[in-house]
């Protein structure tokens, strides 16, 4: 199980969200500020997450890191119904915060300051192609987490090997089923398939 559907955080994990130390959380669930709960018959302390979310609240710490544990992704395509179905399919999975872009200019700001769990990226892209998209992110080793699904309708086998060499960890032929690319997302993230 991954943590993004956890309701009760340790200390540890408590810190790494609030980007603080784990000692200010302990300072602060010790003089009862935080109010979490101590697993019987053990020193442990447990946070729920609707404590640690006020408390982010009442101490100005931006809750993005909490808002639901949600991974991020970034739809990058300049078909734009194609984007708001994919964007509408992976937020109605309840376990994803989208934004999309509709250029490789943007999708290249967009992943510096959102930091994606994962990018859907259109190969052919007005103004870069996806292969180039790939390699940046490929070059940045803050994002060697990223996971990157490219989409094309282009079926020719040696460029889907050449985007698999620039970084790409999967590939999906346009027309697809949209259901199809949240459960490649969710594997690439080792989240659990949810069927409907």
């Amino acid at each position: 199980m991954s943590t993004n559907t956890k309701t009760v955080y340790t200390t540890g994990e408590a810190a790494k969200i609030c980007k603080v130390s784990q000692q200010t959380i302990i300072r602060c669930f010790d003089s009862g500020q935080l109010k979490g709960f101590r697993v019987p018959g053990s020193r442990f302390r447990r946070i729920p997450r609707d404590v640690l979310y006020k408390f982010m609240k009442e101490n100005g710490i931006p809750t993005d890191a909490l808002e639901s544990g949600k991974r991020k992704a970034l739809i990058v395509d300049d078909d734009l119904s194609l984007s708001d179905l994919m964007k509408d399919v992976l937020e109605a999975d309840g376990r994803f915060e989208t934004r999309v872009a509709n250029n490789g200019f943007d999708a290249g700001m967009m992943t510096r300051e959102y930091r994606p769990d994962v990018i859907i990226l259109d190969v052919m892209l007005p103004d870069i192609n996806g292969k180039e998209v790939c390699q940046r992110i490929r070059n940045d080793s803050t994002m060697d987490d990223v996971k990157i699904i490219c989409i094309s309708g282009m079926v020719e086998q040696d460029k889907v090997a050449d985007l698999k060499a620039a970084g790409a960890d999967d590939f999906m032929q346009k027309p697809f089923e949209v259901e199809n690319l949240v459960a490649r997302v969710c594997e690439l993230l080792d989240m659990e398939t949810v069927s409907t």
